[in-house]
């Protein structure tokens, strides 16, 4: 094992003081925008690039004979390394750089005194989020402190962010268009982690696919299947699929179009008395059983708050939830009337979200990224992606009933009614497809009859 860890060193800034309060898209609050760094500062770094695995950062003045020394030994582990980031976040920064023996990897390194600034930044936190709630009583954000205090932890600790991303490339090692980066644990260590370096486009950059003949319906799908995937079935929820997390390219032997699953620092971890609630509610929802909506969100905490609840998980009127989300298309008018809304029903979101079980937080946010993607491609609530989360439910469902059957008949009852309700599911998606080929022959057969022929 190599003896020296990158290291970052040398602010070029100082730390900038601020607060106030995130709504994303002016419908709830996004725990993780409170995440301490986030809070409490805004921090701008240089980086100055040297290992050392084994102890702790420490910062090097820029140009001085040190940093000259240190700059030098870098080549006793990379053939090159690129000092520029690829890209910089809160928590820390990922260079592309070559080892002796050829491979090509991603370095993520933590900025330098992340861990000691993280406990300060949270005291901070709370300290605004007392405040607030001396000025506003309403308004219940204590939540918010808990979930940093549980979660950033997490985050500065690259090993168990390697772990996660092995995890869950083992769970969804079926689905053949996903790419989790290799992680290289001999160069690893808690501040500094080397992976397999794969590129691609960004998952929202609609040019770039086109470019590169990538079909984003496709891509659409498959973002969809690989979420419903985690929360229905596995329990174990990559929470941060923002688009610079989340890239998409074609492989290069297969030329086959390839979603890329980065940073795994933030998982959430359902127990199986909510995995399986959500998975009712989400039932219910695509099927408008408005009984089971009202129950199932009750068992989640949401109380007589119930419609309100179900219109943040959807991000849907109340009207078109009792429509059917699967049914009513979204429109412009509609997404116009939520965010003007959105305020009017502050502080009963602030009470809901004081109220449900704390598993639903990174939901919330995860649910909001994923539809954020969705609208930047156009795909956003297509009856597909509600078709495919309807059979993640009925499989863990299903998967539940045959755990807890005292005997193989009822085992096999339980399979046969499974298969039933997939293959109709199967049928209802062959049946819209056909409908839809059939608009697509009837527009083009209007067209032809209303345009001149040519002469």
């Amino acid at each position: 094992m190599a003896r020296r860890a990158l290291k970052l060193t040398s602010w070029t800034s100082v730390a900038l003081a601020a607060s106030g309060f995130y709504l994303y898209n002016n419908k709830y609050l996004d725990p993780n925008d409170f995440g301490a760094v986030r809070v409490g500062r805004a921090v701008a770094t240089t980086a100055v690039i040297s290992y050392d695995y084994l102890t702790s950062l420490r910062s090097v003045p820029y140009g001085s004979e040190e940093y000259l020394q240190l700059r030098s030994q870098i080549h006793d582990l990379f053939v090159s390394f690129d000092d520029t980031p690829l890209g910089a976040a809160s928590l820390a920064q990922v260079h592309k750089a070559v080892l002796h023996d050829g491979r090509t990897v991603a370095v993520k390194v933590q900025h330098p005194k992340v861990q000691a600034q993280s406990s300060k930044d949270i005291l901070l936190m709370e300290v605004l989020v007392l405040a607030v709630k001396q000025l506003f009583p309403e308004f219940e954000f204590m939540w918010l402190v808990d979930e940093a205090k549980k979660n950033l932890p997490l985050e500065l600790d690259f090993l168990n962010e390697g772990r996660n991303a092995e995890k869950v490339a083992q769970m969804l090692k079926h689905f053949d268009f996903l790419k989790v980066p290799q992680i290289y644990w001999e160069l690893s260590t808690k501040r500094v982690l080397l992976m397999e370096f794969v590129d691609g486009g960004q998952v929202n950059d609609r040019d770039y696919m086109e470019k590169n003949k990538i079909d984003v319906n496709e891509i659409s799908r498959n973002l969809g299947k690989m979420y419903s995937e985690m929360i229905f079935i596995n329990g174990f929820v990559h929470c941060d699929p923002h688009p610079g997390n989340v890239l998409v390219r074609k492989r290069p032997d297969t030329g086959k179009a390839e979603v890329v699953l980065l940073d795994h620092g933030l998982y959430q971890v359902l127990t199986e008395e909510f995995r399986l609630d959500y998975c009712h509610l989400w039932q219910s929802l695509i099927w408008t059983d408005m009984k089971k909506v009202k129950k199932y969100s009750q068992r989640l905490g949401a109380g007589d708050l119930y419609p309100l609840f179900a219109c943040m998980l959807t991000a849907r009127s109340w009207n078109s939830v009792n429509r059917g989300i699967s049914q009513a298309p979204v429109t412009a008018t509609e997404d116009s009337e939520i965010r003007n809304n959105a305020a009017n029903y502050l502080p009963q979101i602030s009470q809901l979200l004081n109220h449900v079980p704390r598993q639903m937080l990174l939901i919330f946010k995860t649910n909001d990224l994923l539809r954020g993607i969705e609208a930047a491609l156009g795909t956003r609530a297509s009856s597909s992606s509600f078709l495919n989360m309807s059979r993640c439910c009925i499989r863990a469902l299903a998967e539940h009933k045959k755990k807890n059957a005292c005997s193989s008949f009822r085992r096999t009852q339980i399979s046969f009614s499974e298969a039933f309700s997939l293959w109709q599911i199967d049928l209802h998606e062959l049946i819209l497809r056909m409908k839809g080929l059939r608009l697509a022959s009837w527009v083009l057969a209007l067209l032809c009859w209303l345009l001149p022929a040519p002469r």
